[in-house]
């Protein structure tokens, strides 16, 4: 009979959602959307930090002994509920997600969303029924300099206390594919607790064309009002891009699968159920 340490383990060992390529999705697509001009910006944290952010049945995945924190502007276009086109109206627009990072005893490696603004209510609106995520309607724009070769992002959330992120960088030209970029970026797949249980949902799309980039100011509300007070006043320790022009990524999600219960899952292992 395994122990605890024994899965967390055999867990580690199965890291196909770390893989730079994407895994099949379990069913068909329901959601398919464009990403592009991403800026990853991820700072260490203890795991003992985040545990106890995470839903029920996850625990905090670790790095280099480290939990991570992420502060992810992108570009959403093209969202469409499929087999139907693109939704009319929703056009293309900036949401900037504070994120960490989590994996549940089945080995499912994901996302864990602490904040995600964005500049269309509906999506909001839509988001939060569909997958219970914690999703803010939020003022936000995007800039690029192609003569200094820059990227801007600034939002300012329009509830609570107003929460505001300005962040500038530099898309550098050398690519990066290490085990920290994979772990930070190849999740293909989001833990989240809706209506009383953790769900998982996955998602699929080409590989990541990251590249190092620099982090010229950052001027950051969100990271705090996400539960992590301080953190964006230190310099992230790690700055990732994808390239400036670079036309994005086709995105398509599965329906989001229930976790099975504590107790489902011990007594599939074999061990008593309290």
């Amino acid at each position: 009979m395994t122990d605890e340490r024994g899965d967390a383990a055999a867990a580690a060992a199965r890291r196909p959602e770390l893989d730079r390529i994407a895994p099949p999705l379990p069913g068909r697509a329901v959601i398919r959307q464009r990403w592009s001009d991403f800026l990853f910006l991820h700072w260490r944290v203890p795991a003992s930090e985040v545990a106890p952010m995470l839903p029920a049945g996850t625990r905090p995945d670790v790095f280099d002994g480290s939990a991570w924190v992420g502060l992810i502007p992108f570009v959403l276009s093209d969202h469409a509920f499929l087999p139907l086109p693109p939704v009319p109206g929703l056009g293309t627009f900036i949401e900037i997600n504070v994120r960490t990072y989590s994996v549940d005893e089945q080995g499912n490696h994901g996302v864990v969303f602490r904040s995600l603004d964005a500049e269309q209510l509906p999506s909001v609106l839509a988001a939060q029924a569909l997958f219970g995520l914690p999703y803010r309607w939020a003022q936000a724009g995007m800039r690029r300099d192609a003569a200094r070769g820059t990227v801007e992002y600034r939002a300012r959330r329009r509830s609570g206390q107003h929460p505001r992120t300005r962040i500038l960088a530099r898309p550098g030209a050398a690519p990066v594919d290490t085990g920290l970029s994979r772990f930070l970026t190849a999740r293909w797949g989001f833990h989240e607790r809706h209506l009383g249980r953790t769900i998982h949902a996955r998602n699929t799309h080409e590989p990541w064309p990251l590249v190092e980039a620099e982090l010229l100011a950052l001027d950051d509300q969100l990271v705090a009002a996400a539960g992590f007070p301080g953190l964006a006043a230190r310099n992230p320790d790690s700055v990732l891009a994808t390239p400036l022009g670079h036309p994005g990524l086709i995105t398509e999600f599965a329906a989001a699968r229930t976790l099975p219960s504590g107790d489902a899952q011990r007594a599939r292992r074999g061990r008593p159920v309290d």
